[in-house]
This record gives C-alpha cells, structure tokens and sequence, in this order.
C-alpha cells in the first residue's frame, strides 16, 4: 500500500489555537460557479482514486489529506451488526438493510422502515438518541416543512442508530450510552472502520457526527481504498460477507439509502448494481465500482455540496466510467444551471477536476467502450 508523506496528516492532538495554525490540506481548484461568463465563486478540493490493494491510482489535489468520513462511513458502521447475524436474528428486509447505511429524507417508507428495526429488536423510539429535525423530503420537494417537534424516526441517521440499538440488544449490551467512544458497540465499530480503511486504529482521528455518534478522519485515499474493497464480489478477510451484503442492499434499494431526487439514488441507479456510493456530510462522495475494482472518494474544501454533482460527473468521464445511458442519465450533473428568484438562468457550476493519471491505465468496461 503506498505510504501518506508525513506531513500529510494532522496529529489527533494538533492545536486549534495558539502559535501552530491547522495546516489546510493542499487542495485545488474543482469547480467554479460563473456568473456573466466569468468564475464567481470557485470550489477547493481533492480526489483519490484507490484500487483494492490501497495503490493510488490517479488523484487530484491532496489525496491524503485527513478527512471526516460523515456518512459515507455508514456502511462500515454497520458491519459489526450484520457480521454477528443481527438481520438474521431479527429478521431485517434488504430494504431495512440497505437502511443501516442511509441519510434518508424521512419519507414514510424511511420512517415506517426504521420503526420496524427498533421494534424487531425490542427498542422504542425513545431510545434513539440521534435528535431530531425536519424529515428532509420537503427541502428537496421545494416545500416548507410543517412546525417542529419533528420525530427521530425522520431524522436521517434513524436506520443507523436503529441498527446499533439492535446490535446492543443482540450482544446484551446497555443501551443509555450507546454512543460513548468506549461503548463496546462503538469499539466494535472502531476496530471495523479501521479494518476495512486499512487505518490503524491509532490513527482514526476521532470526531462526533451530527447525529452524536463518534466519527472518524482518515487520508482521502484510505476512504477510496474501503469503497473499493466494499464493491468487491469477494467475501472480506474478517467480515466474510458483510461488506458484500451491506454492498449489494445498497445498490438494490438505493431509494431507501437517500430518497427521492437525491445524488446517491440517482448514481445508483445509473450504476446498474455496478457502483455503490454515499454522500457525506461537509462536501464528502464515496464511490465503489465493482467491475473496475476501484474506489473513489472526494472532499469539497469549503463543504460546498453544490461542487459535488460536476466534480462526480468529471470525474466519472474521465475515469472512463460512463456508457452512452449513463452519460445521459448524468447529463444536467455536468455544469448545473444557477437560477434566480424569477428563475432565470444566471450562471452554471462547472467542473475544473483534472485527474493526474500518474500510475498505469485504469481498466475501462466493455460498455464504455461502445
């Protein structure tokens, strides 16, 4: 695996203040927003593109450059639970599954799904302690939601928190303090993502999630390299065939992973079972392709989600991962219209990813070759 220069990751004790300043990771340009035919606004960024082995492939910006993972980690941090048997013992759907790893919008399958898995495993809605807000269907419907208190089950972490409740009530764990670090739920989880990145645990750098649950920085390209091996048809050395599992309820129920008119659903399905992915917080896209045996990750600098949809589609095309189907399907992702208020059109968002291709070609499928 090749190894991070060494001042490529910020010690987990590195200061916020005084005289050592945070080192910004050396990120470049990856998309600009124009306005009147100029660049407006331009968004700073990485890409790592990582084989299953761990070898970086071709990369923009600062490949390993620490990055809080967000929820692209979901799928990691349900492997303890599906590795112990808990969707057998609990009898779990594949839609439910494919929940486990979702930042869903709190429609009504979402929240019925996720109420499901806390009553299976003899929880109560109570029991999450992920927070509330409102469920996320109505920002992506144009509409205003309704007056709070909203319910956990609509928050977007609820099928994550759903499954570390089971997994507690599984292994006969206590459940108040679920999302304590020293928690053995999420020492099992630590011990997995470090697994499945090819981190060592002493290396995570460890941060909380929005939704209270411990969460982890790691070099972009380590995030890459897990996404590879997540896609992989191969059982996993410790996890047998966990990752595959999680993989494989993803790609067939990507509807219950986000929602309607959300990235991770529509690049799903263009994938056609092929790719596998998650969005994260803070400007953060995962990818896994099967068929390549390559992974993806990207960080936006600025956290700007608005950058993701270009850079996605630049660098699918220039990784040679788009059929004539799915460069249609992705079409509008290429240079996103900018509206106003009376809807005109005012501007675009443009990508300016350029992959250094610094290591030998990369495999290019039968159906990108039409």
């Amino acid at each position: 695996m090749t190894v991070p220069p060494p001042d490529s990751v910020v010690p987990a004790d590195a200061p916020v203040t005084g005289s050592a300043p945070l080192r910004a990771p050396r990120h470049v340009p990856v998309a600009a927003v124009t306005r009147g035919g100029i660049a407006e606004s331009v968004h700073y960024g990485s890409v790592a593109v990582v084989d299953r082995s761990g070898r970086l492939l071709c990369a923009a910006g600062d490949p390993w450059a620490p990055t809080m993972t967000r929820s692209s980690l979901k799928p990691f941090q349900a492997i303890p639970f599906m590795a112990a048997g808990g969707v057998e013992r609990f009898g779990l759907s594949t839609e439910q599954v494919a929940l486990l790893c979702a930042s869903h919008s709190g429609e009504p399958r979402h929240v019925a799904a996720a109420a499901d898995i806390l009553a299976r495993a003899g929880n109560r809605v109570e029991d999450l302690q992920c927070g509330t807000h409102a469920p996320g269907f109505y920002e992506q419907r144009g509409e205003v939601p309704p007056p709070p208190p909203y319910s956990p089950l609509a928050h977007n972490c609820s099928g994550k928190h759903g499954g570390m409740l089971a997994y507690c009530t599984l292994c006969g764990l206590p459940k108040a303090n679920y999302l304590d670090g020293d928690h053995p739920l999420q020492r099992a989880i630590r011990t997995a993502v470090a697994r499945c990145t090819s981190t060592p645990e002493g290396e995570l750098v460890v941060g909380t999630d929005g939704c209270s649950a411990p969460n982890y920085a790691m070099p972009l390209a380590r995030l890459a390299g897990a996404y590879a091996r997540l896609a992989a048809r191969d059982d996993d050395p410790w996890y047998g065939a966990a990752p595959r599992r999680l993989a494989d309820a993803m790609t067939r129920h990507p509807e219950m992973v986000s929602g309607e008119g959300r990235s991770d659903l529509v690049l799903m399905r263009a994938g056609r079972g092929d790719w596998v992915t998650k969005i994260g917080a803070e400007g953060v896209q995962a990818m896994g392709f099967r068929e390549a045996g390559i992974g993806v990750a990207i960080k936006i600098g600025d956290g700007g989600k608005r950058a993701l949809a270009p850079v996605i589609a630049a660098v699918l095309e220039q990784l040679g991962r788009l059929d004539g189907r799915q460069r249609t399907e992705l079409d509008a992702w290429f240079a996103p219209e900018v509206r106003n208020y009376r809807g005109r059109i005012t501007g675009r968002i443009q990508s300016m990813v350029v992959l250094d291709k610094n290591a030998s070609g990369l495999p290019v499928p039968a159906s990108a070759r039409e």
